[in-house]
This record gives C-alpha cells, sequence and structure tokens, in this order.
C-alpha cells in the first residue's frame, strides 16, 4: 500500500470522489453537505492523498489548512467495494502525521450524524479525536457531528 500526495489528474481519483459527493448527498440534505468537490480540493491550503495497491485506488482523505495552528481533516473516502483494507487507517494516520509536521495545534473534523457515519467516527476515536463544538465557519446543526484531536508537536 502506498500513499502519494495527489494531483487531482487521474479519472480514478475522479470517480471515486464523485462516489464521495453523492453519497454525501444521500445522507444528508444539500445545505449541510460540507464536502469538497474537485475544484475546492485544488484551492491553496488543501492538500489531498490518495492510497493505492498497485494500481487499484484503495482512498483518499484531504487536509485543509484553517490556520497556522489548525488543520481539518477533509474528503475521507474508501470506494463501498473495497472497505476493510486498512486504507482509512492509513491516510489518517498520514494526514495527523502531516498536521505535526505543519506545526498545527489541533486537528478539526466535521461529519455527519446519520448512521453511515459511525465507522467513520469510530475511526477518528481510535485516532484520538473527541467530541468538540464547531469550529472555523460550521454552526451547530443536528445533521452535524465536531471531532478535534489535541495535536503534540513533532519530535
Amino acid at each position: 500500500m502506498r500513499i502519494e500526495l495527489d494531483d487531482l489528474s487521474r479519472p480514478q481519483v475522479h470517480a471515486l470522489l464523485r462516489e464521495h459527493l453523492n453519497h454525501m448527498h444521500e445522507l444528508s440534505p444539500a445545505d449541510k453537505v460540507f464536502a469538497l468537490d474537485l475544484s475546492k480540493l485544488k484551492a491553496p491550503g488543501v492538500s489531498l492523498w490518495t492510497v493505492w495497491q498497485d494500481e487499484v485506488l484503495l482512498g483518499c482523505g484531504a487536509l485543509k489548512e484553517l490556520s497556522p495552528l489548525q488543520g481539518e481533516v477533509k474528503s475521507m473516502r474508501t470506494p463501498a467495494l473495497l472497505r476493510g483494507r486498512g486504507a482509512g487507517r492509513a491516510v489518517l494516520e498520514h494526514i495527523v502525521a502531516t498536521a505535526r509536521q505543519r506545526g498545527y495545534q489541533t486537528l478539526s473534523l466535521e461529519t455527519g450524524t446519520h448512521p453511515a457515519f459511525d465507522a467513520a467516527k469510530s475511526l477518528y476515536t481510535r485516532f484520538g479525536f473527541q467530541p468538540c463544538g464547531p469550529f472555523a465557519d460550521y454552526v451547530e446543526d443536528p445533521h452535524s457531528a465536531f471531532m478535534a484531536l489535541t495535536l503534540a508537536p513533532a519530535r
């Protein structure tokens, strides 16, 4: 399994991001979907990594800089048919390590409250993320769950 900083040019990545956005719109009202589309993932301050096994795309995850001290986990996704292979854990581990290297003190995320998000929330909890209130431009909402991880500086 390898993790690559992605340039968002490959059709497999586009397909996975479409799957992600479509699924988010199935689970939450349109105005409560905060997943980034391709153009927003190309914005300055956003890095997306993809996870590969040979030429098979196993997943992706992004890190968005909110401030010099805070980052946000975005676009965590594994294809529905390829789950359970450790890609989500691997890319989240990479994102947390990158956030530490960048000197962030906090790594935050917003996820949904539909039961379909329970596996993701369980993964975040295993990494030490704790429930928190809204951050950045988010507001309290029954469709959103907020979590944060306090980071120790990289050694």
